[in-house]
């Protein structure tokens, strides 16, 4: 009996102990679960009042809580809440990815419910980035497993999403009838923010639906215009508030009151470009979050090879111990030596087995870092392209109307402002894609003559306007014809020309094109750019060519500019087989040289190229012309038009393909203005549908999205010249002209 009650003594502590331990593990399990539900809670507040900066924080801490080993089948829910958060950053491609993860994480934590979420949040991604055909695809998989668990509060946000993509494809009635009975259901669940959303979304239907399949569509977005300000207002909906004023710009628009409409724009504008600003902020914050969690998974894994050096390193401490012990007593000296080295040699190919793989992963997070940096200047510069249109399109109507000198002074600064943010956006788009490696040198005859002619001409001016002379000396002997890449060399003449112009004044500018090498089939051509401008130090002359590098700090504050136009035209010409050169003392003005190898064209022809024709500007040819606008936004279906008007030009807007096929087969145009991506069919599938029964009528691509890549395929689809949105006005009606006049000279 003694024995019994001693062995309890001894027993019972340690077991108590056990189970305090397993009560602690458990309750701490419990708090960091309630601690994630109330960080992916406070980021989704956060979202609703635009707050931004919070709702990364608190994600990324959700984030880092869901990445430990015990908590990773919330993984899937919290990478919905960052998929939410880059949505409404409008940071599409980026928003999908986390989806995609969220998809692949519910499928192997058989997570039914947020697999039904993610598909329902990925279709919505899809709709923003005109992706329709695979946005149905995710939304049919979404309310298919809500079907099956029977939730019908969930189906509601299927319903809104269902009532986008049909915005999206043009279908306002169909979008309607889906996203009245979401709003229902939101208001039942009390989820006022979601509700709000869904009146937003009908009104803004409601703005554009055709009054003769709604009645009264007006007065009702009016109404609900109303209730979403008033809700907005009192909670510190942002969103819904700025939006407000868009949707009532396209109410005004459609009972003629335009300058209502201008004056909702502006605001709208103005507002959106904060907004935008915050989102890139918090974007960065976010992509930042990314890094440091990768180096803190680096961290993590580093701590646990340490610790499993250590413990390795115990157990063959000990075991070396007893093998001493055993071997003095029964080996050598020398065994024992034998046995340590062996021992020092597996550790180092541990060693070096580890920070082989250290090394892969760095190469690995290297190379997403890039992809995510390209991705992420693709989108934002591709985005800007939009609202520039409105904002050049705006200033030059105002231009127009005759203002006063102190609001054509402002007016010019907006100019000014416009167009060298548009030329900071094509700069970085170029260098993204050389940097991408998305760039490919084309080989195609071309007159090399006439291609550095039209470089000049187009110059001509802005060397005016600084008192330069240019002075052209073209070699003879060269071919008339050569075989490569036009819009290159076009690209890295303008770079170099216009740089002498900026820091050149009441000086001279040469542009020489010479002879170098010539043989039966080849030639090399030697071009040289030297001014008397500036000129550039010898300590800056080694860093010239890097991205965003200038002479100094002086000539940024006095010329502008990015410190782009070099790295391009270095990285154009690497990729030609060629290299740039420079010789220049500063104050005394600069001189670059470069050679490049062509192929002579087999026939040189001169026969007269309608594209190469020389136009001549002239106001008259655009008189009483018929323009069809095919453009289905419609701030710029207004701005356009009203930039022709100015030039007596006869206008019809339509704003889908169909309805300008239908007008084409019954009108006779002069010229057609044909917008790429609109609901339904496409702008090239439009072209190609006109091609079938008019040969003749010029049509002009007029886009946002940058087309140079496949140029030659939109050229085949039956386009004539394309103007990229934002436009230069002068351009604009240069390229009008050119079709009208080649037109003309085609049917003679």
């Amino acid at each position: 009996m003694h024995r019994l009650i001693l062995k309890y003594k001894i027993f019972l502590p340690l077991v108590l102990c056990l189970l305090v331990s397993v009560n602690s593990l458990s309750a701490q399990i419990k708090d960091t679960i309630v601690a994630i539900k109330q960080l992916q809670y406070s980021a989704s507040k956060a979202l609703e009042t635009e707050n931004f900066m919070e709702a990364v924080k608190n994600l990324n801490d959700a984030n880092k809580l869901a990445m430990l080993p015990k908590y990773r089948s919330y993984k899937p829910d919290v990478e919905l809440s960052i998929a939410e958060l880059y949505y409404n950053l409008e940071y599409f491609d980026k928003a999908l990815e986390e989806t995609k993860k969220a998809i692949e994480n519910g499928k192997t934590y058989k997570n039914t419910y947020k697999l039904g979420k993610a598909y329902n949040l990925a279709g919505i991604i899809l709709v923003s980035k005109g992706r329709i055909e695979l946005a149905e695809q995710y939304l049919h998989k979404a309310d298919s497993i809500f079907s099956e668990l029977e939730d019908e509060k969930s189906k509601a946000n299927v319903l809104y999403a269902k009532g986008l993509l049909e915005m999206r494809l043009g279908d306002y009635e169909t979008a309607i009838s889906h996203l009245k009975p979401a709003a229902q259901s939101y208001l039942d669940q009390d989820m006022l923010y979601h509700e709000v959303s869904a009146y937003s979304s009908i009104a803004d239907a409601l703005s554009l639906i055709n009054p003769q399949v709604y009645a009264n569509p007006l007065r009702e977005a009016k109404e609900l215009l109303q209730k979403v300000s008033e809700i907005s207002h009192s909670q510190g909906f942002t969103k819904f508030i700025v939006e407000n004023h868009r949707i009532k710009s396209q109410i005004l628009i459609a009972e003629k009151k335009n300058s209502e409409a201008e004056e909702e724009l502006k605001y709208y504008f103005n507002r959106k470009d904060s907004l935008r600003q915050a989102h890139l902020k918090a974007i960065e914050r976010g992509i930042q979050a990314e890094s440091a969690i990768g180096d803190l998974n680096e961290i993590i894994a580093t701590q646990q090879d340490d610790l499993t050096k250590q413990e390795k390193s115990l157990f063959f401490g000990k075991l070396t111990g007893w093998l001493s012990i055993a071997l003095i007593l029964i080996l050598s000296l020398l065994t024992l030596s034998l046995y340590k080295n062996n021992n020092l040699r597996a550790k180092a190919n541990e060693l070096l087995q580890d920070k082989n793989t250290e090394l892969q992963e760095a190469k690995e997070n290297a190379e997403k870092a890039s992809q995510a940096k390209a991705q992420f200047l693709s989108t934002i510069t591709h985005e800007l392209r939009t609202p520039m249109y409105t904002v050049t399109g705006l200033t030059h109507l105002l231009l127009e109307e005759d203002p006063k000198p102190e609001q054509r002074e402002h007016l010019n600064s907006l100019k000014f402002s416009g167009e060298y943010l548009l030329s900071l956006i094509n700069n970085i788009l170029d260098l993204n894609k050389l940097e991408a490696n998305k760039v490919e040198i084309e080989k195609a005859p071309f007159n090399l003559k006439k291609r550095i002619d039209g470089v000049l001409i187009a110059l001509k001016k802005s060397a005016e306007a600084k008192n330069n002379n240019v002075h052209y000396e073209y070699d003879p002997t060269l071919p008339n014809e050569v075989m490569g890449d036009s819009l290159k060399i076009s690209q890295i003449l303008i770079n170099l020309i216009s740089n002498s112009i900026k820091f050149t004044e009441n000086g001279d500018i040469w542009v020489r094109v010479k002879n170098a090498e010539k043989t039966a089939k080849k030639v090399v051509v030697h071009f040289e750019v030297e001014d008397t401008g500036d000129g550039i130090s010898k300590k800056k002359q080694n860093t010239i060519f890097e991205s965003f590098s200038q002479g100094s700090l002086q000539i940024n504050r006095k010329y502008g500019g990015t410190g782009l136009g070099l790295s391009i035209v270095k990285n154009l010409l690497e990729l030609m087989g060629s290299k740039i050169f420079l010789e220049s003392k500063l104050g005394e003005g600069s001189k670059f040289w470069f050679n490049i190898s062509y192929d002579i064209a087999e026939s040189e022809t001169n026969i007269v190229d309608p594209k190469n024709m020389e136009v001549v500007l002239d106001n008259d040819i655009f008189e009483k012309k018929s323009v069809m606008i095919v453009e289905d936004n419609k701030i710029n279906q207004m701005i356009t038009k009203k930039i022709l008007e100015k030039k007596k030009m006869s206008c019809t807007v339509v704003d889908n393909g169909m309805d300008a096929i239908k007008h084409a087969k019954e009108q006779d145009f002069d010229v057609i203005l044909m917008d790429i991506h609109m609901p339904g069919i496409s702008g090239i599938e439009a072209t190609k549908k006109i091609r079938e029964f008019n040969r003749t009528v010029p049509i002009i691509a007029l886009t946002a999205i940058t087309i140079e890549e496949n140029l030659e395929d939109f050229y085949k689809a039956g386009f004539n010249e394309f103007i990229p949105k934002p436009f230069n006005a002068e351009d604009f009606f240069e390229k009008i002209n050119r079709v009208l006049r080649s037109n003309d000279f085609l049917v003679k």
